[in-house]
């Protein structure tokens, strides 16, 4: 049986940004690995993998938590250092 660790070892994505889009769309670890895969096959895909990322930001500054936010804008950088065609003004 494949485990959500196989699951997420074979997304194109991290597991921290696995977790960041599992709290933006309140999915399950494996579910949010299974989307995230999908949108990072797809055309603007990874760029809503960034809208969905800054969301959480936002979401976390507004609740003041200063230290989650922090976290999820680690995951923000590392993101756009693998993905850069995700950032917002990229030619694809």
């Amino acid at each position: 049986m494949i485990s959500v660790e196989d699951i997420e070892d074979m997304s194109a994505l991290t597991r921290a940004e696995i977790d960041a889009l599992a709290e933006h769309e309140h999915f399950t670890t494996y579910d949010a690995a299974l989307m995230g895969n999908y949108l990072m096959q797809i055309h603007h895909g990874p760029q809503k993998v960034h809208e969905m990322i800054c969301d959480d930001i936002r979401a976390a500054m507004h609740a003041d938590d200063i230290q989650h936010a922090r976290a999820l804008f680690t995951v923000l950088r590392g993101f756009l250092t693998e993905n850069p065609q995700a950032a917002r003004g990229a030619s694809n």
